[in-house]
């Protein structure tokens, strides 16, 4: 990627953050709404920070198929609600144990474990009820979205499925099966859904979801792979989170079964396999282009 074209995607990602956070805020009950303390709690986890890379990938998504999907940012900010939510029970003293997020104390940190459990149940059931009153949007596209957001989230092949068998091989034997098991499911289910998603509400035909679909197959693991090199490789400071958390816990990693220079080779032939993936598509899904080159090549 050029430097003007880097220009180009960093200014594109700082407009879409703030399109997604005007929508995010007009979802998200106040901190003055009583009860006040849960609505602080998720506001501060929601609004921390963070890329957004899951609500911007469905909306190039969306543009990649039709050129103007009006409302598509209400649909996609749900992605950031179940991901928040999965951040906020991730580091909880049960699961990850993690101190900081984001660059900030985490949830159950500032608000105690109790008030971060409901916060995050609350993200969750808060998305759905965003889905159910997308304005504009048919009950059977609805339908479709919410299924496809709750399977990404669920327990077979899915976000929590996935967190399951991340607990469950710690400490064990690192193998290939293994990790792959856990983060097709933990990560890439997520944000394979994110860009069908984006693709159903702009009204897909079977051939583009197809092809979004496979992009988002190899983006998933893509940002899984460079994840998990960056935990071994970055500073807390740069990752906002704390670092070598991976090895300190014996989680089954990529650079734990392949070593960090093959894990960049693989992260790169994802990279170009994502390209490869998009080649039905005309300049219209250049953005989701652009996010497969930043993917790979981010630093934090």
């Amino acid at each position: 990627m050029t430097s003007v074209e880097q220009s180009s995607l960093q200014e594109y990602l700082a407009e879409q953050v703030l399109v997604v956070d005007r929508v995010l805020n007009e979802w998200v009950p106040a901190e003055n709404v009583d009860p006040g303390i849960i609505h602080r709690a998720m506001r501060y986890s929601l609004f921390a920070g963070g890329k957004r890379i899951r609500p911007v990938l469905a909306i190039a998504a969306a543009r990649a198929v039709s050129d103007a999907p009006d409302g598509v940012e209400n649909a996609a900010a749900t992605l950031e609600l179940i991901h928040t939510y999965s951040l906020i029970h991730d580091d909880l003293p049960a699961l990850d144990n993690d101190d900081l997020r984001r660059g900030r104390p985490t949830c159950h940190k500032v608000f105690g474990d109790a008030m971060a459990i409901l916060a995050g149940d609350a993200l969750l059931t808060l998305a759905f009820e965003v889905l159910s009153r997308l304005p504009g949007v048919g009950a059977e596209r609805k339908i479709r979205l919410v299924e496809e957001l709750s399977r990404a989230s669920g327990t077979r092949g899915g976000m929590i499925g996935g967190q399951v068998n991340d607990i469950e091989g710690e400490g064990k034997h690192p193998t290939p099966l293994l990790l792959e098991s856990i983060h097709r499911a933990k990560t890439g289910a997520l944000l394979r859904a994110s860009v069908r998603m984006g693709a159903i509400y702009a009204g897909a035909r079977h051939q583009e979801l197809a092809a979004i679909s496979e992009y988002g197959e190899h983006i998933g693991l893509a940002f899984q792979i460079i994840d998990d090199v960056l935990d071994v490789e970055e500073p807390s400071e740069s990752l906002g989170k704390t670092a070598g958390k991976d090895q300190a816990q014996r989680k089954v990693t990529f650079p734990a079964v392949y070593g960090l220079e093959r894990s960049r080779e693989m992260a790169e032939k994802e990279r170009l396999a994502a390209h490869a993936a998009l080649r039905i598509f005309d300049d219209r899904a250049d953005r989701l282009r652009q996010i497969a080159d930043f993917v790979v090549q981010r630093k934090a």
